[in-house]
C-alpha cells in the first residue's frame, strides 16, 4: 500500500497489533498470519499496481479493542451488527484514509 508518510503508517499498523518486520523510511513491511505480509511503501515510490490493503482482522474483544483503540486516538467508526456469521464489527482509518474492518472472533478456545 502506499502512504504519504511511511513512519506515520508503520507506528499506526503497530498501534493495531501487527508484527513489525521492518520500519524505514523507504518502507515498512509487517507479518500476518500464514507468512502473509503488509508492505507500505512511500506514496512517490509505490510499485505499479500498489492498492489499499485487502485483509480484515478478528479480535477476541472487540469491545476492549475499540475503546482501547479510540483511547489511543485512532479514528474508529461505531461498532454495528448484521455481518455474517453474527459477528459484529467497527472500521478503524489509518493516517492515510485506508479502512480496516474488525470483526468480532467466532473462534472458541485456544488457536
Amino acid at each position: 500500500m502506499a502512504s504519504a508518510d511511511v513512519r506515520q503508517a508503520a507506528k499506526f499498523w503497530d498501534t493495531v497489533g501487527l508484527r513489525s518486520v521492518y520500519a524505514g523510511d523507504d518502507m515498512a513491511i509487517f507479518e500476518l498470519r500464514g507468512g502473509t505480509h503488509l508492505l507500505v511503501f512511500p506514496s512517490d515510490a509505490a510499485p505499479p499496481g500498489v492498492s489499499d490493503p485487502s485483509f480484515d482482522m478478528m479480535v477476541d474483544n472487540l469491545e476492549a479493542t475499540h475503546t482501547e483503540w479510540s483511547a489511543k486516538g485512532l479514528t474508529v467508526s461505531a461498532i454495528s451488527g448484521g455481518f455474517p456469521g453474527g459477528h459484529t464489527a467497527f472500521n478503524v482509518t489509518d493516517p492515510d484514509g485506508h479502512e480496516l474492518r474488525v470483526y468480532s472472533t467466532h473462534v472458541e478456545g485456544a488457536v
